[in-house]
């Protein structure tokens, strides 16, 4: 008797395979995001794709605030052409950063989104961050 999980057998790995390295170039995780930020080694911009209002109330460390809705050729202009992006929003739940990320794409960027968002992050235990200024 099969389970429900074999009962639709597996893809063939080379399918498999062309999958999961797909995935892995369109997604990064809060992991390997955080340790790139702890380890002086971000080589990407980190856009928090939410409201200013959510940004302000806590944010990922060294993630600039720029709104799905206000990504345009010209607020990304003075980041050179081969600029690495990942971005993020709430969570899971909210599909701001696939927002953002097809618009990168639109505009010929490279982009990653962060999978899990804010909620990925504090479930891996991380603490979020407010600007000074604030």
């Amino acid at each position: 008797m099969s389970s429900v999980v074999s009962r639709v057998p597996a893809a063939a790995a080379e399918v498999a395979k062309a999958h999961f390295a797909s995935l892995l170039s369109l997604e990064t995780d809060c992991w390997d995001t955080h340790f790139a930020i702890s380890n002086n080694r971000q080589d990407f911009v980190l856009l928090d794709v939410r409201s200013l209002l959510l940004f302000d109330q806590g944010h990922l460390p060294n993630a600039i605030n720029l709104p799905h809705k206000n990504i345009k050729p010209e607020t990304i202009q003075s980041y050179p052409s081969d600029t690495l992006f990942v971005v993020y929003c709430a969570g899971p739940h909210c599909n701001g950063a696939d927002k953002a990320a097809l618009k990168l794409a639109e505009l010929g960027r490279p982009v990653k989104k962060l999978i899990g968002g804010i909620t990925g992050w504090l479930d891996e235990g991380f603490e979020l961050v407010k600007d000074e200024s604030i």
